[in-house]
């Protein structure tokens, strides 16, 4: 009774509640789902992009990348932070994507911007979900 009234809450709120609702699947603190080293919406660090792997899912939950011409590319590093999570690799469904995320270590994914729309990732149960949104 609890998980579909979960459910029905979900419907229509942003991936950050996703986010929180994951980790409520994993017996996670919902607290700390928006907690990301001094931002939770804001992940370019000087031109870099990022996403953290931490035991609260994929922090942030989304990220705007700007639309580029033809062919073009924004490299979108990941960085696991903790063992204590089922983060351990990244997928990205659509663009048949997955990179192992090794404990402390940064991983590159290039991620095509040639064309607005968004690219949901997510770890390698699909527990934790986060999307790119190329505008």
């Amino acid at each position: 009774m609890l998980a579909r009234h979960v459910i029905s809450t979900l419907v229509g709120l942003s991936s950050a509640a996703v986010v929180v609702a994951a980790g409520l699947a994993c017996g996670k603190k919902p607290e700390a789902a928006h907690e990301s080293n001094g931002s939770s919406m804001l992940a370019e660090v000087t031109g870099q992009y990022r996403v953290v792997a931490s035991e609260h899912g994929f922090t942030p939950g989304s990220l705007a990348l700007p639309k580029g011409g033809p062919g073009s590319k924004v490299a979108v590093t990941f960085l696991r932070t903790t063992d204590k999570t089922c983060a351990t690799e990244v997928v990205f469904p659509d663009l048949g994507v997955k990179k192992d995320l090794p404990l402390d270590t940064p991983v590159s994914v290039d991620v095509p911007t040639d064309a607005a729309r968004t690219l949901a990732f997510q770890c390698g149960m699909a527990m934790y979900k986060g999307a790119l949104v190329v505008k």
